[in-house]
């Protein structure tokens, strides 16, 4: 199996090679108390995410990742292992290599340690590549062209702006201020606005939805705070927005500053091609708005935004020339 990975925060992107998406699921893991001290994975994936609050006492749901970066070596590699089972890899039976995304603003340590969980899960060779590379050779963009390109990838743990050419990064930002952060200001939203709490998937929800259904009322069930009974309350979709401001407003204001490091000749290839937005954070409504009225750039959504990290490092396992220039191993 020749697989590209984008392993983030919040969702899991697994693509092949010759077979396209194989495993786009919540990342994270429900683990069941078992014999010796040892945890075994009851659930992984959307299973997992849709048990989350419903799970009988005991059972532990855990991210592997945080802020975009493994958090501890042994939870990261039984994760990846669940995850390969359920992409096929015993019904193939077939041995694995894979290019791994990894956040540009990422340290030496960290993405090691991810490549390190990686191995232990039976992946090997394994590279790792720059996230924000990464999304643009699945959007079909060169990052070996003459030309500067600029991509901004918002997921659930970073938000991250990179300028590339000629296999090279020019400047990069990263915030960590992102989708998380995001699905918690709605749920705080909702709690202080309209005295109920919402779990986080209802929150999530609530976000998505935000940015699809503009029209009418968003409906939503919860705890009342005050009674403890259930409770549906109506949001309307410019609430959620006017909720995500704080948020969005810091992420713009972090990103924008990647310009400020770039030479006048590269920003005008970068308005002469416009900046690539992607990542799942990066369909809220109104962000690719914000970030084109803060950079002074044509800003474009890929087609693509949840996926094009993971097509793009499938492809990259058969370009030696761009593994060679960007590779992080």
């Amino acid at each position: 199996m020749e697989l590209g990975i984008d392993l983030g925060t919040a969702n899991t992107v697994v693509a092949d090679v010759r077979r396209g998406i194989l495993f786009d699921e919540p990342t994270i893991m429900l683990l069941q108390p078992g014999r010796a001290r040892r945890e075994r994975v009851l659930a992984v994936g959307r299973e997992a995410a849709e048990l989350l609050g419903r799970a009988p006492s005991g059972y532990t749901a855990v991210r592997p990742l945080h802020d975009g970066v493994v958090t501890d070596l042994e939870t990261t590699r039984t994760y990846l292992r669940a995850v390969l089972h359920q992409a096929g890899r015993r019904a193939w039976g077939l041995p694995v290599r894979a290019v791994v995304g990894v956040p540009v603003g990422s340290t030496a340590l960290e993405h090691r340690a991810l490549l390190e969980a990686a191995e232990e899960a039976g992946i090997r060779p394994v590279t790792a590549l720059d996230e924000s590379v990464a999304g643009a050779v699945g959007c079909g963009i060169d990052p070996l062209d003459r030309r500067v390109h600029m991509v901004v990838d918002i997921g659930g743990g970073t938000a991250e702006a990179a300028a590339f050419c000629f296999g090279g990064v020019l400047a990069h930002r990263t915030s960590k201020l992102a989708g998380d952060e995001m699905t918690l200001a709605v749920a705080r939203y909702v709690r202080e606005e309209r005295q109920v709490h919402i779990g986080e998937l209802e929150a999530e929800d609530l976000k998505i939805r935000s940015g699809t259904e503009v029209d009418g009322p968003l409906v939503v069930q919860g705890r009342d705070a005050g009674t403890g009974r259930p409770r549906l309350v109506t949001v309307q979709a410019g609430e959620v927005v006017d909720a995500l401001r704080p948020i969005t407003d810091e992420i713009v204001r972090t990103l924008a500053a990647c310009l400020d490091d770039l030479a006048p000749q590269a920003i005008a290839d970068v308005m002469a091609e416009g900046v690539l937005v992607f990542g799942g954070a990066s369909q809220v409504q109104g962000l690719p708005q914000e970030l084109e009225r803060s950079l002074g750039l044509p800003v474009k959504l890929a087609e693509d935004p949840l996926t094009c990290v993971a097509e793009g490092a499938a492809r990259a396992l058969r370009n030696r020339r761009l593994l060679s220039a960007y590779s992080r191993s």
